[in-house]
């Protein structure tokens, strides 16, 4: 009976020639596109950075060409891009046969990258542009959550801070009064100290007013307590809540493991019930599923971070794109005006755009003032049993991001005994409508424009750009929370992770 024939296999075979791994690595394969385009870059800017004077550092060109391409293969970890240095066939060919340790290519990643991320980014995405792969006159935006490396118990909240400060005041504006009740010689009648004045050197002041009030004076033993618990906490804590209130700026809240990050509510949440949980606000312009330009914010609303994309687009690329679109969270007084200033043909939704196509909004709210006849001519509304609503007043309302808008008032004549009234509305008197003229004009230009042909198309290629990149990201990347901590080294991390998606669909093409 013939035994089977098998191929050599030798484990230990020693070679006279060595082979060499170029010889393993197949000629369109993903690492080697990787090689080619970081070949490419310049990274003068990146050497510079580099002592001229002490021991030899590891090629720089190597360790970026390691860390996009373990990016590359979801690998972010440095333990694990050093454990792929060592063991992954790709990972060796790329670093020559160095072994970077995961010390080396985290101070790399989050000291040395940040010279040069910015400008990297930039040249192959210009490349990609050169290969007739991405535009940069339209730009598709979207933004979304993604959790922050802290602990989700180490919150802060601003208006917790209000409220202990409030209550401060309170208790010794409590025993002041008590001071004051006992020596009315030494105090005025109310306490010195204001929520927006309040500091450390004030309580302590405040204080040593009320101990020389009742300085040989019997006084109660709970107000005696209190006095001392106040000099003995109150000064320390109040510079505590000092150091919060810097650090939250406009925010509402931020983590102590990480002072960066914001609290904000997720879709992705797995508790399905809308926790909140440290995250940043990651903001992207994508063409034809390219990332463009990335922008990490803090504050949880989409709405205020059109501005600093478009900003962060011209920065790169020295003009902002002809065509913006964006979804129903950028539509605002302030983001229409702003790319009209920029001549950006921006095609942004407002919040009730879809209800008032579908005609759901009309339904549901048939006398909002949107379906009112305005007259221009002599600036007047007709309500819905035809009586006239006068202009009372015009003044200025302020958005938290400091945005000033124009308000325009307008009065019914005689709502009373009106057969629509608690229909129309439910305030007290006559019906009064304040009216933004200004949002009303951008509204009906954004409307017209979003129901034009280029409009629905422009709308339907956004919903599969760039929000797929996202997808992308989270489901196939598995990047759903980041590893570093401040919104410096986050901005790296999503950098590199950018990079590696807009790479990855180059090494499609080949």
């Amino acid at each position: 009976m013939s035994k089977p024939y098998f191929k050599p296999y030798i484990q230990n075979q020693p070679y006279l020639i060595p082979p060499s791994w170029d010889e393993y690595i197949l000629p369109n394969h993903p690492v080697r596109v990787i090689d080619s385009i970081v070949e490419q870059i310049n990274l003068d800017e990146l050497y510079q950075s580099y002592k001229t004077t002490g021991n030899s550092s590891y090629s720089p060109k190597m360790l970026l060409k390691l860390i996009i391409y373990s990016y590359l293969n979801n690998i972010y970890s440095s333990r694990k891009i050093e454990e792929a240095a060592r063991s992954s066939l790709f990972c060796i060919w790329l670093c020559g046969g160095n072994l970077p340790d995961h010390n080396t290519i985290s101070r790399f990643r989050q000291i040395k990258v940040e010279v040069i991320l910015k400008d990297i980014f930039k040249q192959i995405v210009l490349l990609l542009a050169e290969q007739g792969l991405v535009s940069l006159d339209e730009a598709y935006v979207d933004g979304t959550k993604i959790e922050a490396n802290a602990n989700k118990f180490t919150f802060v909240w601003k208006n917790s801070i209000k409220y202990y400060k409030e209550q401060m005041i309170k208790q010794i504006d409590e025993v002041w009064n008590y001071a004051q009740q006992i020596n009315k010689k030494e105090l005025s009648d109310s306490s010195p100290l204001s929520y927006d004045e309040i500091n450390a050197e004030k309580i302590i002041e405040t204080v040593k007013q009320i101990e020389e009030a009742i300085k040989d004076k019997v006084i109660d033993d709970k107000q005696k307590k209190k006095i001392k618990y106040i000099k003995k906490n109150y000064p320390t804590k109040i510079e505590e809540y000092k150091e919060k209130e810097e650090i939250l700026a406009e925010r509402n809240s931020f983590s102590k493991t990480d002072v960066d990050a914001t609290f904000m509510r997720t879709k992705d949440d797995h508790f399905q019930n809308g926790q909140l949980k440290p995250c940043y606000n990651v903001q992207i312009t994508t063409n034809n599923q390219i990332i463009t330009s990335i922008g990490i914010y803090q504050t949880p609303g989409d709405t205020g971070t059109f501005q600093a994309q478009m900003e962060n687009y011209k920065e790169l690329y020295g003009a902002t794109p002809n065509v913006a679109v964006a979804d129903a969270a950028y539509g605002s007084e302030q983001n229409y005006e702003f790319a009209e200033s920029e001549e950006i043909e921006a095609f942004l939704k407002y919040n009730t755009f879809y209800q008032e196509v579908t005609g759901k909004h009309q339904k549901l709210h048939p006398f909002a003032q949107q379906y009112l006849h305005y007259n221009q001519e002599e600036n007047y509304f007709i309500c819905p049993m035809g009586q006239k609503m006068i202009h009372i007043e015009d003044f200025t309302r302020k958005t938290l991001r400091g945005y000033s808008k124009i308000i325009s008032r307008y009065e019914a004549q005689n709502c009373e005994g009106c057969s629509l009234k608690g229909k129309c509305h439910k305030r007290v008197g006559n019906r009064v409508l304040e009216v933004n003229h200004k949002l009303r004009r951008y509204k009906l230009i954004a409307k017209e424009k979003l129901l034009s042909e280029e409009g629905i198309k422009f709308c339907k290629q956004r919903s599969i750009d760039v929000e797929t990149v996202f997808g992308n990201i989270k489901q196939n990347k598995n990047f759903r929370k980041f590893s570093l901590r401040g919104i410096t080294k986050v901005s790296i991390e999503f950098g590199l992770v950018a990079l590696a998606h807009n790479l990855s669909k180059l090494c499609a093409v080949y």
